[in-house]
């Protein structure tokens, strides 16, 4: 019973730590790091809050490293599936009656375990499963996450707070209530807290929910689900599964209870169940909520008067930041000829600045790509680079898998617009760009603008402001986070509320209350304190 109308503590943005030599931080990282390595992990799914196993089961090895086991998960299928969806039925009705205020304190409780002593390990498990280095997984597994969090239970307080005028004799309320069903989260492999939040932002707001992890981010997942175990969160009300996605998504897809699906992943994929979704329609007991995030082409524009040294950095850093595996990385970029000698100078420095290698050795700004299929897919477009009359390499082109997956960062120049990697969605360390006519700045925003069927992420560099309104104007469909003067990349919860339009999703904004919006279905109420008892109104006198 609420005996009060309370408030959240006030969310704030998680330092980053620093991870320098000698600091607590890093000592501690690198011993959890060693214990992980040194450890063979079973990884079962968790249902009910049981673990599940099955005879499937399947190697995990680090992207850096394919000699190293770290661990083994037990694969489902059709029959797991259904199991999870029992269970998060099961637990719907309890968990959806938790006043709100504790269903909240779970999470923040989570967050807090986060910065503290679970840190080290979710920083270590996504060092291993994903290739990232300490701060990569710093502002991502541990404060991008714990952000999540805090500024979500914020959120939810907020929304729960507006409230409808009431006229004289009536009281107007509006309660928040989960869907009705279970949510569907289907989450990559790239970000740790993007695959919590998927998850955990539906059961915040009291659904329950069934969790399939990419099979490349199983490792810290399981992790996750030991640090909601600890944070007190009920059994079934996030249930993960293991499996192939057309295998567990026939059973998701075709139960009436369906109520929502939370996807991260590829445009094609995404389209897909869209299209399964509307076709099972009729089997649904409510409409279901589809929300996604589907990627990007994300672009750099610079005008003639940008700063060379801060655009190259630019370049640099949203470009090849965790092997440009972000959904925001740097992809395509726009120079004009006037400046472009001295960025390509600046930009080719950093480049070959760089150091690749295990994320273990915390001296290497660059680690692996996810995985072999990713590996082929850069390798074939640098070779076809090599070999085309439209493109030049200038820095980078090379590759490896004798150890891990290591692809160069690699920056192709191309003399058409058109290319196919200023087209092509390619996720991983590979920037192509353009040099363009000064005088022509209308016809490059249109070949921008024009040229990706995406629309994620986007920046513009320049000190004249007249121009940097103009671009902004001719780009403002091309990309839902846009930059000025910075990288494409690294929006943080609470001040950048994330997500595009076009081919690169629903733009839901993860990280704000719009998302949260998305996870209930209101109730109106009105109350009227003495009703009329006669059907007559005055005109009728």
């Amino acid at each position: 019973m609420a005996t009060g109308f309370f408030h959240v503590p006030n969310a704030v943005n998680e330092p980053v730590k620093g991870y320098a030599p000698g600091s607590s931080e890093r000592q501690e990282l690198q011993q959890t790091l060693a214990d992980l390595q040194a450890d063979v992990v079973e990884i079962p799914m968790v249902i009910d809050g049981k673990n599940v196993t099955t005879q499937t089961k399947v190697d995990i090895y680090p992207p850096h490293n394919l000699q190293q086991k770290v661990g083994f998960y037990h694969k489902g299928g059709a029959k797991e599936a259904n199991m999870a969806i029992e269970a998060a039925l099961k637990a719907k009705d309890e968990w959806a009656a938790m006043p709100w205020e504790h269903r909240i304190s779970i999470f923040l409780k989570a967050a807090e375990l986060l910065a503290g002593p679970w840190r080290a390990k979710i920083n270590a498990a996504t060092m291993i499963a994903q290739s990232k280095n300490a701060f990569q997984a710093e502002i991502d597994a541990a404060c991008e996450l714990i952000d999540f969090w805090r500024f979500n239970a914020q959120f939810a307080s907020e929304m729960y707070n507006e409230q409808p005028m009431s006229s004289p004799g009536v009281w107007n309320r509006m309660e928040y209530r989960p869907l009705d069903g279970f949510v569907f989260a289907i989450t990559p492999f790239n970000f740790t807290s993007i695959c919590a939040n998927l998850g955990s932002a539906p059961a915040m707001m009291g659904n329950t929910v069934v969790w399939k992890p990419s099979d490349d981010q199983i490792y810290s997942a399981h992790f996750l689900m030991e640090l909601y175990k600890e944070a007190g969160l009920p059994d079934g009300v996030i249930n993960i599964v293991y499996g192939d996605g057309p295998e567990i998504g026939d059973v998701i897809f075709n139960h009436p209870q369906f109520a929502g699906l939370h996807f991260t992943g590829s445009t094609g994929v995404f389209k897909n169940l869209w299209k399964t979704i509307g076709a099972n329609i009729d089997k649904y007991v409510s409409y279901p909520r589809v929300v996604g995030e589907t990627g990007g082409k994300d672009f750099i524009v610079a005008h003639e008067t940008a700063q060379p040294k801060a655009l190259a950095t630019a370049i640099s850093r949203g470009a090849f930041e965790y092997q440009g595996q972000k959904c925001s990385a740097a992809s395509r970029c726009y120079i004009p000829s006037s400046i472009w000698p001295q960025v390509r100078d600046y930009v080719v420095a950093d480049v070959q600045s760089m150091k690749m290698g295990a994320p273990d050795d915390f001296g290497n700004f660059v680690n692996a790509v996810i995985n072999e299929r990713s590996f082929d897919k850069l390798a074939g477009f640098i070779e076809e680079a090599k070999a085309s009359p439209d493109a030049e390499i200038i820095v980078g082109g090379g590759y490896n898998k004798s150890v891990g997956y290591f692809i160069e960062p690699t920056i192709i120049v191309t003399t058409n617009p058109n290319y196919s990697t200023m087209r092509t969605e390619l996720f991983g360390p590979v920037l192509t760009i353009y040099v363009y006519d000064p005088a022509d700045v209308d016809g490059m925003l249109q070949l921008v603008n024009s040229t990706s069927d995406y629309a994620l992420t986007g920046a513009i560099f320049g000190q004249d402001r007249h121009v940097l309104v103009k671009m902004a104007n001719a780009l403002q469909y091309a990309a839902g986070n846009f930059y000025i003067n910075d990288k494409p990349t690294g929006a943080v919860v609470g001040q950048q509320p994330f997500g595009g339009s076009r081919a690169s999703g629903t733009n839901d904004k993860a990280g704000s209350k719009a998302n949260l919006m998305r996870w209930v279905s209101a109730r109106t109420i009105k109350e009227t304190f003495v009703p009329p008892t006669d059907y007559r109104y005055p005109f009728l006198g």
